[in-house]
Protein backbone atom coordinates (compact mmCIF):
# COMPACT_ATOMS: atom_id res chain seq x y z
CA UNK A 1 0.00 0.00 0.00
CA UNK A 2 2.80 2.43 0.89
CA UNK A 3 4.47 2.01 -2.51
CA UNK A 4 1.16 2.69 -4.24
CA UNK A 5 0.52 5.78 -2.12
CA UNK A 6 4.07 7.02 -2.78
CA UNK A 7 3.49 6.89 -6.53
CA UNK A 8 2.01 10.10 -7.94
CA UNK A 9 0.69 8.32 -11.04
CA UNK A 10 -0.94 5.53 -9.02
CA UNK A 11 -2.39 8.06 -6.60
CA UNK A 12 -3.93 10.02 -9.48
CA UNK A 13 -5.45 6.84 -10.88
CA UNK A 14 -6.91 5.91 -7.49
CA UNK A 15 -8.42 9.37 -7.02
CA UNK A 16 -9.95 9.20 -10.51
CA UNK A 17 -11.50 5.79 -9.78
CA UNK A 18 -12.85 7.03 -6.43
CA UNK A 19 -14.57 9.97 -8.11
CA UNK A 20 -16.02 7.84 -10.89
CA UNK A 21 -17.53 5.54 -8.25
CA UNK A 22 -18.79 8.51 -6.19
CA UNK A 23 -20.33 10.18 -9.25
CA UNK A 24 -21.97 6.94 -10.40
CA UNK A 25 -23.43 6.35 -6.93
CA UNK A 26 -24.76 9.90 -6.72
CA UNK A 27 -26.34 9.83 -10.19
CA UNK A 28 -27.90 6.41 -9.56
CA UNK A 29 -29.47 7.62 -6.32
CA UNK A 30 -30.74 10.82 -7.98
CA UNK A 31 -32.42 8.87 -10.77
CA UNK A 32 -33.92 6.28 -8.41
CA UNK A 33 -35.58 8.58 -5.88
CA UNK A 34 -39.19 9.73 -6.50
CA UNK A 35 -38.71 13.02 -4.63
CA UNK A 36 -38.54 16.74 -5.40
CA UNK A 37 -35.49 17.75 -7.45
CA UNK A 38 -33.68 19.57 -4.64
CA UNK A 39 -34.11 16.71 -2.14
CA UNK A 40 -32.93 14.16 -4.70
CA UNK A 41 -29.89 16.29 -5.44
CA UNK A 42 -29.15 16.72 -1.74
CA UNK A 43 -29.33 12.98 -1.01
CA UNK A 44 -27.29 12.15 -4.11
CA UNK A 45 -24.64 14.65 -3.05
CA UNK A 46 -24.50 13.18 0.45
CA UNK A 47 -24.16 9.65 -0.96
CA UNK A 48 -21.27 10.72 -3.21
CA UNK A 49 -19.60 12.40 -0.24
CA UNK A 50 -20.00 9.29 1.92
CA UNK A 51 -18.35 7.21 -0.82
CA UNK A 52 -15.46 9.68 -0.96
CA UNK A 53 -15.21 9.69 2.84
CA UNK A 54 -15.04 5.89 2.91
CA UNK A 55 -12.08 5.91 0.54
CA UNK A 56 -10.37 8.70 2.50
CA UNK A 57 -10.58 6.40 5.54
CA UNK A 58 -9.29 3.41 3.57
CA UNK A 59 -6.25 5.36 2.42
CA UNK A 60 -5.86 7.25 5.70
CA UNK A 61 -5.84 10.61 3.91
CA UNK A 62 -8.63 13.20 4.14
CA UNK A 63 -7.19 14.98 1.10
CA UNK A 64 -8.89 12.36 -1.05
CA UNK A 65 -11.81 14.76 -0.67
CA UNK A 66 -9.91 17.87 -1.83
CA UNK A 67 -10.95 17.85 -5.52
CA UNK A 68 -14.61 17.25 -4.58
CA UNK A 69 -15.10 21.02 -4.22
CA UNK A 70 -14.41 21.64 -7.89
CA UNK A 71 -15.45 18.29 -9.40
CA UNK A 72 -18.93 18.08 -7.86
CA UNK A 73 -20.38 21.17 -9.63
CA UNK A 74 -19.03 19.99 -13.01
CA UNK A 75 -20.56 16.53 -12.57
CA UNK A 76 -23.90 18.03 -11.57
CA UNK A 77 -24.17 20.55 -14.40
CA UNK A 78 -22.96 18.11 -17.07
CA UNK A 79 -25.39 15.46 -15.81
CA UNK A 80 -28.25 17.98 -15.95
CA UNK A 81 -27.16 19.15 -19.41
CA UNK A 82 -27.16 15.60 -20.73
CA UNK A 83 -30.48 14.78 -19.11
CA UNK A 84 -32.42 17.95 -19.91
CA UNK A 85 -32.65 17.32 -23.65
CA UNK A 86 -32.52 21.02 -24.50
CA UNK A 87 -30.02 23.77 -23.72
CA UNK A 88 -31.36 27.31 -23.59
CA UNK A 89 -29.24 30.46 -23.20
CA UNK A 90 -29.32 30.36 -19.38
CA UNK A 91 -28.10 26.77 -19.23
CA UNK A 92 -25.31 27.48 -21.71
CA UNK A 93 -24.18 30.50 -19.68
CA UNK A 94 -24.04 28.40 -16.52
CA UNK A 95 -22.18 25.62 -18.32
CA UNK A 96 -19.57 28.15 -19.42
CA UNK A 97 -19.00 29.67 -15.99
CA UNK A 98 -19.11 26.43 -13.96
CA UNK A 99 -16.96 24.37 -16.32
CA UNK A 100 -14.39 27.15 -16.76
CA UNK A 101 -14.10 27.58 -12.99
CA UNK A 102 -14.22 23.86 -12.16
CA UNK A 103 -11.77 22.62 -14.76
CA UNK A 104 -9.30 25.37 -13.89
CA UNK A 105 -9.55 24.74 -10.14
CA UNK A 106 -9.27 20.98 -10.58
CA UNK A 107 -6.18 21.52 -12.74
CA UNK A 108 -4.72 23.65 -9.94
CA UNK A 109 -5.36 20.82 -7.47
CA UNK A 110 -3.71 18.34 -9.85
CA UNK A 111 -0.66 20.62 -10.18
CA UNK A 112 -0.16 20.73 -6.41
CA UNK A 113 -1.09 17.08 -5.74
CA UNK A 114 1.91 15.00 -4.68
CA UNK A 115 0.56 11.57 -3.77
CA UNK A 116 -1.74 9.82 -1.31
CA UNK A 117 0.82 10.19 1.47
CA UNK A 118 0.55 13.98 1.31
CA UNK A 119 -2.31 15.45 3.32
CA UNK A 120 -3.47 19.05 3.71
CA UNK A 121 -1.76 20.60 6.73
CA UNK A 122 -5.12 21.73 8.13
CA UNK A 123 -6.38 18.14 8.33
CA UNK A 124 -3.19 16.94 10.01
CA UNK A 125 -3.48 19.79 12.51
CA UNK A 126 -7.09 18.89 13.30
CA UNK A 127 -6.09 15.27 13.80
CA UNK A 128 -3.33 16.22 16.24
CA UNK A 129 -5.62 18.58 18.16
CA UNK A 130 -8.67 16.31 18.43
CA UNK A 131 -7.34 12.78 18.75
CA UNK A 132 -10.19 10.28 19.07
CA UNK A 133 -12.75 12.86 17.97
CA UNK A 134 -11.02 13.31 14.64
CA UNK A 135 -13.08 10.71 12.71
CA UNK A 136 -16.26 12.65 13.57
CA UNK A 137 -14.64 15.98 12.74
CA UNK A 138 -13.27 14.44 9.56
CA UNK A 139 -16.73 13.34 8.43
CA UNK A 140 -18.72 16.41 9.48
CA UNK A 141 -16.20 19.24 9.22
CA UNK A 142 -13.86 18.20 6.42
CA UNK A 143 -16.27 16.27 4.21
CA UNK A 144 -19.93 16.99 4.87
CA UNK A 145 -19.90 20.70 5.68
CA UNK A 146 -18.10 21.76 2.45
CA UNK A 147 -20.40 19.45 0.49
CA UNK A 148 -23.45 21.17 1.96
CA UNK A 149 -22.05 24.60 1.12
CA UNK A 150 -21.20 23.72 -2.47
CA UNK A 151 -24.59 22.01 -2.78
CA UNK A 152 -26.25 25.30 -1.83
CA UNK A 153 -24.01 27.16 -4.29
CA UNK A 154 -25.02 24.79 -7.09
CA UNK A 155 -28.77 25.02 -6.37
CA UNK A 156 -29.21 27.98 -8.79
CA UNK A 157 -27.74 25.78 -11.53
CA UNK A 158 -30.06 22.87 -10.71
CA UNK A 159 -32.99 25.29 -10.51
CA UNK A 160 -32.31 26.65 -14.00
CA UNK A 161 -32.23 23.11 -15.42
CA UNK A 162 -35.43 22.15 -13.59
CA UNK A 163 -37.43 25.21 -14.58
CA UNK A 164 -37.47 27.20 -17.80
CA UNK A 165 -35.49 30.23 -16.65
CA UNK A 166 -34.75 32.61 -19.51
CA UNK A 167 -31.49 34.54 -19.54
CA UNK A 168 -31.47 38.33 -19.83
CA UNK A 169 -28.80 41.03 -20.15
CA UNK A 170 -28.10 40.82 -16.43
CA UNK A 171 -27.47 37.07 -16.73
CA UNK A 172 -24.89 37.68 -19.46
CA UNK A 173 -23.16 40.38 -17.40
CA UNK A 174 -22.96 38.19 -14.31
CA UNK A 175 -21.65 35.24 -16.34
CA UNK A 176 -18.85 37.47 -17.63
CA UNK A 177 -18.15 38.57 -14.06
CA UNK A 178 -18.15 34.94 -12.86
CA UNK A 179 -15.55 34.03 -15.49
CA UNK A 180 -13.57 37.14 -14.53
CA UNK A 181 -13.64 36.10 -10.86
CA UNK A 182 -12.46 32.60 -11.75
CA UNK A 183 -9.72 34.15 -13.90
CA UNK A 184 -8.61 36.36 -11.01
CA UNK A 185 -8.44 33.26 -8.82
CA UNK A 186 -6.37 31.51 -11.48
CA UNK A 187 -3.93 34.43 -11.71
CA UNK A 188 -3.59 34.53 -7.92
CA UNK A 189 -2.85 30.78 -7.82
CA UNK A 190 -0.24 31.06 -10.60
CA UNK A 191 1.45 33.94 -8.78
CA UNK A 192 1.47 31.91 -5.55
CA UNK A 193 3.06 28.91 -7.29
CA UNK A 194 5.80 31.19 -8.68
CA UNK A 195 6.42 32.65 -5.22
CA UNK A 196 6.71 29.20 -3.64
CA UNK A 197 9.31 28.19 -6.20
CA UNK A 198 11.54 31.16 -5.36
CA UNK A 199 10.52 32.05 -1.76
CA UNK A 200 11.59 35.69 -1.82
CA UNK A 201 10.60 36.76 1.70
CA UNK A 202 8.14 35.41 4.26
CA UNK A 203 5.11 36.71 2.37
CA UNK A 204 4.18 37.12 -1.26
CA UNK A 205 4.05 40.86 -2.02
CA UNK A 206 3.61 41.03 -5.78
CA UNK A 207 0.81 40.84 -8.35
CA UNK A 208 -2.67 40.50 -6.91
CA UNK A 209 -1.05 39.66 -3.57
CA UNK A 210 0.59 43.06 -3.28
CA UNK A 211 -2.40 44.59 -1.54
CA UNK A 212 -4.53 41.52 -0.72
CA UNK A 213 -3.65 38.70 1.65
CA UNK A 214 -6.16 36.31 0.02
CA UNK A 215 -7.01 37.28 -3.58
CA UNK A 216 -7.56 33.61 -4.44
CA UNK A 217 -10.28 33.38 -1.79
CA UNK A 218 -11.80 36.62 -3.05
CA UNK A 219 -12.07 35.10 -6.53
CA UNK A 220 -13.81 32.02 -5.11
CA UNK A 221 -16.26 34.10 -3.08
CA UNK A 222 -17.14 36.37 -6.00
CA UNK A 223 -17.48 33.44 -8.40
CA UNK A 224 -20.42 31.95 -6.49
CA UNK A 225 -22.10 35.31 -5.95
CA UNK A 226 -22.01 35.93 -9.70
CA UNK A 227 -23.25 32.41 -10.53
CA UNK A 228 -26.18 32.87 -8.16
CA UNK A 229 -26.95 36.32 -9.53
CA UNK A 230 -26.86 34.98 -13.10
CA UNK A 231 -30.04 33.07 -12.26
CA UNK A 232 -31.62 35.42 -9.74
CA UNK A 233 -31.60 38.47 -12.04
CA UNK A 234 -33.59 36.37 -14.50
CA UNK A 235 -36.03 35.13 -11.85
CA UNK A 236 -36.27 37.52 -8.91
CA UNK A 237 -38.63 35.13 -7.10
CA UNK A 238 -35.64 32.80 -6.70
CA UNK A 239 -33.70 35.29 -4.52
CA UNK A 240 -33.32 32.64 -1.82
CA UNK A 241 -30.91 30.77 -4.12
CA UNK A 242 -28.25 33.29 -3.08
CA UNK A 243 -28.06 31.51 0.29
CA UNK A 244 -25.26 29.35 -1.09
CA UNK A 245 -23.12 32.40 -1.86
CA UNK A 246 -23.76 33.67 1.67
CA UNK A 247 -22.74 30.35 3.26
CA UNK A 248 -19.66 30.16 1.03
CA UNK A 249 -18.61 33.67 2.05
CA UNK A 250 -19.04 32.80 5.73
CA UNK A 251 -16.96 29.64 5.25
CA UNK A 252 -14.00 31.71 4.08
CA UNK A 253 -14.46 34.54 6.58
CA UNK A 254 -15.03 32.34 9.63
CA UNK A 255 -12.93 29.24 8.90
CA UNK A 256 -10.59 29.29 5.89
CA UNK A 257 -9.07 32.75 6.33
CA UNK A 258 -8.60 32.52 10.13
CA UNK A 259 -6.89 29.12 9.72
CA UNK A 260 -4.56 30.47 7.03
CA UNK A 261 -3.76 33.59 9.00
CA UNK A 262 -3.17 31.59 12.17
CA UNK A 263 -0.43 29.74 10.36
CA UNK A 264 0.96 32.91 8.75
CA UNK A 265 1.03 34.70 12.12
CA UNK A 266 3.90 32.46 13.23
CA UNK A 267 6.16 34.06 10.64
CA UNK A 268 8.29 37.07 11.47
CA UNK A 269 6.81 40.35 10.23
CA UNK A 270 3.22 39.18 10.03
CA UNK A 271 1.74 42.10 11.99
CA UNK A 272 3.41 44.65 9.71
CA UNK A 273 2.34 42.66 6.65
CA UNK A 274 -1.21 42.56 7.98
CA UNK A 275 -1.21 46.29 8.66
CA UNK A 276 -0.08 47.05 5.11
CA UNK A 277 -2.28 44.55 3.26
CA UNK A 278 -6.06 44.19 3.13
CA UNK A 279 -7.62 40.82 3.88
CA UNK A 280 -9.47 40.43 0.58
CA UNK A 281 -9.78 43.48 -1.67
CA UNK A 282 -6.57 44.13 -3.65
CA UNK A 283 -6.62 47.85 -2.87
CA UNK A 284 -3.78 49.90 -1.38
CA UNK A 285 -3.87 50.14 2.40
CA UNK A 286 -1.76 52.55 4.44
CA UNK A 287 0.17 50.84 7.20
CA UNK A 288 -0.41 51.72 10.83
CA UNK A 289 2.93 53.49 10.88
CA UNK A 290 1.98 55.65 7.91
CA UNK A 291 -1.40 56.42 9.46
CA UNK A 292 0.27 57.56 12.70
CA UNK A 293 2.57 59.90 10.76
CA UNK A 294 -0.50 61.55 9.29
Amino acid sequence: MKKIKDSRAASFLIIAIVYVIAAAAGIAVYLALPLDWWIRLLIADVVATVVTFAFSCIFGNSSVYDPYWSVQPIVIIVAYAVGCGQLNAMRILLLISICFWGIRLTANWAYTFKNLNAQDWRYSSLKEQNGKLYPLINFIGIHMMPTMIVYCCVLPVAYSFTFDVQANVGSIIFTILAVAAATMQAIADIQMHAYRRHRNGNFIRSGLWKYSRHPNYLGEILMWWFVGLTVVVADLNAWYLLAGAVFNTLLFLVISIPLAEGRQSKKEGFEEYKAQTRMLLPIYKSSIRQQLKM
